[in-house]
């Protein structure tokens, strides 16, 4: 099972979904369940999120598929985010004349 994959459907908002299994590349047709928006909720469309959906690959613009569980994936990029310590910039005393003249 494939958590939390991400589909960007053609016109449409992404939509968050599960695969049972990792796509083939002779598939016409994109099967998936616990359909549901990126922050979580039941899309207006759908009448039961347990359901299976099949979606052709006609519609979908591309395909997120996480490489790692979600709870691995959000503590492994926290340090990632991070911003780098600015570096100590010179200023251009020429600029900031020219600047100032202006």
């Amino acid at each position: 099972m494939i958590r939390d994959a991400v589909l960007h459907l053609m016109n449409e908002q992404p939509l968050v979904a599960d695969l049972p299994a990792m796509p083939s590349p002779g598939d016409v047709t994109l099967h998936c369940t616990n359909l549901r928006t990126l922050n979580r909720k039941r899309p207006v469309f759908v009448d039961n999120v347990a359901a299976t959906f099949i979606v052709p690959y006609a519609q979908i613009r591309f395909l997120e598929i996480p490489t790692t569980p979600p709870a691995r994936a959000a503590a492994a990029e926290t340090p990632a985010l991070a911003a780098p310590a600015p570096e100590e910039l010179e200023l251009d005393e020429d600029l900031l004349r020219r600047v100032r003249e202006l």
